[in-house]
């Protein structure tokens, strides 16, 4: 079935044919009576592609995969990883595929891609589907980290199936159309090397640079400047994820995209009360992926990179790990830096304050804010009316940590700038009572609390009368907290 001509972008299928032992063709489940629960209008706009006609009865099989474009060659994608620190070498798209890729307004090569589209050749025991509330998540999350000025991959739409899915309950189905720079992984370099196929791995490895650092094509020594491109985009990443208190929950080698944007929202939330320590995936029972260790895992996640592309990097073994090494000394420098900035940022502290005048001020503050379990998100939009004289630093006399009053005079005193904490200090993120909420009622079929959400997440920064409680903590009902999967 071919999609009509009101679907006038053109597909390619450059992953497809170009690194062909990494594809196989595939066709979408068919989707009885697909029904539209969410579409992304600005995002399809960017795209090129109409959203009255993506909306429409012609338009939505084009969603789920079940009118496939003109040029397009729907692929499961292989690709290994290390599962909680455990290598699996066929991995795959098991319930996800790649439709194929498009050129968006300004030109940018963009994948249009599915997930929840039913069981493939690397489907294992999975059933292929999904279900409403995680791909919901997925929706509601990653339009809330673009709305932060954060890489990620984006979301288009979500369609329910009207197909019923066996989890711990029976839960109504769904497909996510979901759009990305590229679905190219850690997991996608070391497949190419467990095949032991040196050339399919410089292709990949040319793939990725033509893709997404097509600078580092002309450098020297190209394919160490594409594994340095990626340490700094990973390194930028994960510091600002740790500056938004977000918690990915899952951070596999195959869920760390190459191109240094946020992938695949399993088991993600944004931390609530301020603690280091903080795990929410119900899955992560040793707390491999608590907040303070994403920044390890990442560089973890870069070294088996770094293993996978040794072979590109010098004909002589011992020389290709030498500088691979040299390459990874440089990941926790350009974390910390990242990490730094954006944390005097976020206390309004321009770059007339010193480093080593900041420096105690923050290390202090983390320790107020762990001692006093003090909510992470209200706590730095707070700082901001603190800053103009006008309140206590945690708001409530009686929830100040001993101290916190005596430290904010100390960073009082480095004049901090308000204007630029708001700026950087989201007012709305989507709090984990909330975002339950809108999935709980989605799942039931009111849509209502999943668009107000959707509303305050993705104009983050401008506080607003008549969105005050998305805005507020979680009650001291909510919790102890869990996230799932949902596979």
């Amino acid at each position: 079935m071919s999609a009509p001509a009101a679907s006038t972008v053109t597909f390619e299928s450059r992953f497809a044919t170009e690194l062909a032992e990494m594809a196989i063709p595939w066709k979408a489940e068919e989707v009885p009576a697909p029904r539209l629960l969410v579409l992304n209008e600005p995002l399809a706009a960017e795209l090129g592609l109409d959203p009255e006609f993506l909306a429409s009865p012609e338009g939505l099989p084009l969603l789920t995969g079940n009118a496939v474009p003109d040029g397009a060659t729907p692929v499961a994608q292989a690709y290994s990883g290390h599962q909680f620190g455990w290598f699996a070498p066929r991995l795959g798209d098991g319930r996800a595929l790649l439709l194929g890729e498009v050129s968006d307004v300004e030109g940018r090569l963009r994948d249009i891609h599915l997930k929840g589209s039913g069981r493939t050749p690397f489907a294992r025991g999975g059933d292929g589907f999904a279900v409403v509330g995680p791909m919901l998540r997925e929706y509601i999350v990653s339009e809330a980290m673009h709305a932060l000025g954060i890489p990620t991959t984006r979301s288009l739409a979500v369609v329910a199936t009207d197909r019923s899915v066996q989890r711990e309950t029976v839960l109504p189905g769904a497909v996510l159309t979901r759009v990305a720079s590229s679905h190219l992984r850690v997991g996608s370099f070391q497949y190419a090397r467990v095949a032991g196929d040196e050339g399919l791995l410089r292709r990949l490895a040319d793939h990725a640079i033509a893709r997404h650092y097509p600078d580092t094509a002309e450098a020297d020594k190209p394919y160490l400047a594409f594994f340095d491109a990626v340490i700094s985009a990973q390194a930028s990443l994960v510091a600002r994820w740790m500056l938004v208190g977000f918690i990915h929950g899952v951070m596999n080698t195959d869920n760390m995209a190459i191109s240094g944007e946020t992938i695949d929202y399993g088991p993600c939330a944004f931390m609530d009360a301020f603690d280091p320590a903080t795990v929410y995936s119900s899955i992560d029972e040793n707390g491999r992926y608590a907040y303070a260790n994403q920044p390890l895992i990442a560089e973890w996640n870069l070294t088996r990179l770094a293993e996978a592309l040794l072979p590109l990097f010098d004909d002589d073994e011992e020389r290709a790990v030498e500088q691979a090494q040299e390459s990874l000394a440089a990941f926790r420098e350009q974390y910390s830096g990242a990490w730094f900035a954006g944390m005097k940022a976020k206390l309004g502290l321009d770059g007339s304050v010193a480093d080593d005048a900041a420096s105690p001020v923050i290390d202090e503050l983390l320790a107020l804010l762990k001692a006093g379990r003090l909510d992470y998100t209200s706590f730095f939009r707070r700082l901001g009316t603190v800053a103009r004289g006008n309140a206590q630093p945690a708001g409530d006399p009686a929830a100040e940590p001993d101290g916190l009053v005596a430290w904010a005079g100390r960073w009082r005193a480095l004049n901090p700038d308000a204007a630029l904490m708001d700026r950087v200090n989201p007012a709305y993120v989507p709090r984990n009572h909330l975002v339950e909420e809108a999935l709980s009622s989605a799942t039931g079929g009111d849509l209502d609390p999943l668009r107000r959400l959707l509303e305050a997440v993705t104009d983050p920064y401008n506080e607003r009368p008549g969105v005050e409680r998305y805005a507020e903590a979680a009650p001291e009902s909510f919790g102890p907290y869990r996230t799932f999967c949902g596979t």
